[in-house]
């Protein structure tokens, strides 16, 4: 169940080589496409993709709740279709969906800003002045994105298995590397558990789902951690209602196989 997750800079020439990697592979390619197709099974509107979607969010309190139970919906999508395997998740904050799963391999797709902004404005045939500010707020936003949402420099290339300049390396020599790099035997070696790894994030998703749809929540802080599909509930709630929803909600998500209730009630 090989996993490829690719992120890029915009400009950069990362969407031809996702779809070659994918279609050399024989892989399904997890991308926007995907993600609009499967919206309306997950609630999704159109209208809450084209707002959210690889963006940070609002800073307003009521519409943040939203879009934060929005995008993991949209990680959803993704982490059930990463445990089929034989997958490249294309941008969405995959490689932050899939913390040790160790059975992923994490590309980022680089090129310098300036060649960047040219290669936009020919593609799009815009004036090089707009392409700029187009490169330039797509990087603050996906930025800002893994930044609010995974905690995580976007551009640190330690988070990396391999990264690419497509100033340097032809798209040729990027697909070669990337399909010959996940037949590594250390990547198949752990695929037995990285899908059981899958699986409880898939868990905790659903849960998290849940808590932030769930009015009966005053609030978020708590924390969610599940291990071989046991669901362990910490941090602070604010009343025995509230514990109750929580507890409710956890039941009812699927493969849960027990619960360790360790929250603690704080009257503020």
């Amino acid at each position: 169940m090989a996993i490829i997750t690719i992120s890029r800079e915009m400009g950069s020439g990362g969407i031809p080589i996702v779809h070659q990697v994918a279609k050399d592979l024989k892989y399904t390619l997890v991308d926007g496409d995907v993600i609009r197709d499967a919206a309306e099974d997950y609630d999704l509107s159109q209208d809450a993709l084209q707002q959210i979607d690889e963006k940070p969010p609002a800073f307003v309190e009521n519409l943040d709740r939203q879009i934060e139970l929005n995008m993991n919906r949209i990680q959803l999508i993704v982490l059930e279709r990463a445990l089929k395997g034989n997958v490249v998740i294309y941008g969405r904050g995959g490689q932050d969906l899939l913390p040790d799963v160790t059975s992923a391999f994490r590309v980022r797709i680089i090129a310098p800003f300036e060649e960047r902004v040219e290669r936009w404005a020919q593609r799009e045939w815009i004036d090089p002045d707009l392409a700029r500010s187009l490169v330039r707020k797509s990087d603050q936003q996906r930025a800002g994105f893994i930044k609010y949402y995974f905690d995580r420099n976007w551009t640190n290339p330690i988070e990396y298995d391999l990264v690419i300049n497509t100033i340097r390396i032809s798209n040729e020599t990027a697909v070669e590397l990337i399909t010959k790099a996940v037949t590594d035997p250390y990547l198949v070696e752990k695929r037995d558990t990285s899908k059981l790894k899958i699986q409880d994030l898939i868990i905790q998703k659903k849960i998290q789902i849940a808590r932030l749809d769930d009015n009966r929540i005053k609030d978020i802080w708590f924390n969610i951690d599940v291990v071989d599909h046991h669901v362990t509930l910490s941090g602070h709630i604010y009343g025995e209602a509230e514990r109750q929803a929580v507890i409710d909600d956890t039941t009812k998500v699927e493969g849960v196989t027990g619960i360790t209730d360790k929250l603690k009630i704080i009257n503020y």
